[in-house]
């Protein structure tokens, strides 16, 4: 199926495969979810006849009289979905009464934390939209498939990257949102910080049906988070980054709705702990890995710039964690685009870690069968035994369940090493 036309200035991203295979597969209702000006509605409008936005308060009304008006015979796109929650219903039955492949699109800017609905499943397809990866910014041609490493050949890798460290820090800094990136450093800047304050300051309480009283405590809250990106730091850990100073420590029921909140708004994306269903290993923790939708609104909520991270200059880390924070944040560049990668090909990311910490693998990549692609993360143009060790054990436990094992590095040249894993900058690595 070809695509339908978008304007000049689109970039064609990997999610637009997806959708335009589910809708040439039969899917007649499709949510695109993800967070605020990650592309959602960019993306949907051009594949429709018309757009009902519900961000806007007029049509808003409108349609919360009558949810059903926004269905007719034509391709239609519900966007910000989540501002009416009785119109989800309303798909679910056009869905029953024949709905034609494509003819209802959604977007959502959050998840309804209780917004009483049918769930959908089975009748409305849920698709999830992320931050631009580095090719899809323009900023490298991909040599190596995340696809292709699923196969399971371990066919010889190649390229080569002119991509150095000071283009890493910059495209951290700049970050994956479309019309943030394209402007300059200066309004790039302020439009993180309007971004975090619009989080804070109005899209948490819309969520959690409530005003925040203290709008500092969860700034801190959130950049408590960001300090603990790429790490599995407690819930203690967090909550003393957040309230140092302080005499008297919120209790977790007290800070949880904000954590869900954040959750729902897709700002928080935690990285769940890797179960394996086909080889079991013991002692493997359960604890999630902490990163936020995008790193640039980590470094923005850290206050740190490129000259910082190349330095690493960035002051006193206020939650432990292994290496420099520009590692931890190009960790979790590598992690989004794994995500948005492995969802392409139907697969699903995790990290791993045993309990007494002596063995972690950054991300998991697992195909549906439950093989995997084990990833490790390296801030650095070399890679040597040590940095492979982990990547050695997890196949000694597992044996022929790894399909692939590869260390993303900063360098210049994608190859393999004599031991079989693959060494790939990720300015190579590609859906």
């Amino acid at each position: 199926m070809i695509g339908p036309s978008h304007p000049g200035s689109y970039t064609r991203r990997w999610v637009d495969d997806e959708l335009d295979e589910l809708i040439a597969d039969g899917a007649a209702a499709i949510v695109v979810e993800g967070a605020k000006a990650v592309g959602k509605s960019t993306t949907a409008t051009a594949r429709v006849e018309t757009v009902w936005a519900l961000d806007q308060p007029a049509v808003r009304e409108l349609v919360a009289a009558d949810p059903v008006r926004v269905l007719g015979s034509e391709s239609v796109l519900i966007d910000d979905w989540q501002h009416v929650p009785a119109v989800w219903d309303a798909v679910r039955r056009a869905v029953d009464n024949g709905a034609s492949p494509g003819q209802i699109l959604l977007t959502g800017s959050a998840t309804p934390i209780d917004h009483g609905t049918h769930s959908g499943a089975g009748r409305i397809i849920t698709l999830r939209m992320r931050p631009m990866t580095l090719p899809e910014r323009g900023v490298s041609e991909p040599t190596v498939s995340i696809r292709g490493l699923l196969a399971g050949s371990r066919d010889p890798v190649g390229g080569t990257s002119n991509v150095d460290l000071s283009v890493y820090a910059d495209e951290i800094l700049r970050s994956g949102f479309p019309a943030i990136r394209a402007g300059g450093d200066r309004v790039r800047r302020a439009q993180l910080r309007g971004y975090i304050d619009r989080v804070i300051d109005r899209d948490i309480a819309d969520m959690v049906g409530t005003r925040v009283r203290n709008v500092a405590a969860l700034r801190r809250w959130l950049t408590a988070y960001a300090a603990a990106t790429a790490t599995t730091a407690s819930y203690e850990q967090i909550r003393d980054a957040a309230t140092s100073g302080d005499g008297d420590k919120p209790a977790r029921s007290t800070t949880q709705p904000y954590r869900d909140a954040l959750e729902a708004l897709f700002i928080l994306e935690p990285l769940a702990a890797w179960e394996p269903s086909r080889n079991p290993l013991s002692e493997l923790t359960r604890t999630p890995k902490h990163h936020l939708v995008d790193p640039a609104l980590a470094a923005s909520l850290l206050r740190v710039d490129a000259g910082a991270l190349l330095t690493d200059d960035t002051g006193p880390a206020p939650i432990p964690r292994d290496g420099s924070l520009f590692g931890a944040l190009f960790e979790s560049l590598v992690t989004q685009t794994l995500r948005v990668g492995a969802q392409r090909a139907e697969s699903s990311c995790g990290h791993l870690r045993t309990q007494r910490g002596e063995h972690e693998v950054d991300v998991i990549v697992e195909r549906a069968d439950g093989r995997v692609i084990a990833f490790e993360c390296k801030l650095s143009a070399s890679v040597n035994d040590a940095d492979v060790r982990h990547l050695h054990w997890l196949a000694d436990r597992i044996g022929s369940d790894l399909l692939d094992a590869v260390v993303v590095t900063t360098g210049p040249q994608a190859y393999r090493r004599p031991d079989g894993i693959a060494v790939v900058p990720l300015a190579l690595l590609g859906a």
